[in-house]
């Protein structure tokens, strides 16, 4: 599995703070790796099939998985990404 971080999301990671940044990008590879396992802090989007949200503190990622591939959508502060 392969891990797809589009040019706007890579903007949205670099206007994080870098330790949240390394922290959550770490735990999207682990979740590419082994996308099957059950991740703590991993839910599924209600009224948003096949997307699911990653938490780590304040940020959110939102991701989907498409095939062999973890497409992350969206990285946002927690009162900004659901919008």
């Amino acid at each position: 599995m392969t891990l797809l971080v589009p040019p706007s999301v890579e903007k949205q990671f670099a206007s994080m703070p870098k330790a949240d940044a390394r922290r959550l990008r770490d735990r999207l590879e682990a979740i590419a790796a082994a996308p099957q396992a059950q991740h703590p802090n991993v839910r599924p989007l209600v009224g948003c099939p096949g997307s699911f949200r990653l938490r780590h503190g304040d940020w959110r990622a939102v991701f989907s998985i498409e095939g062999d591939d973890v497409v992350v959508d969206r990285v946002a502060h927690r009162r900004e990404v659901y919008r």
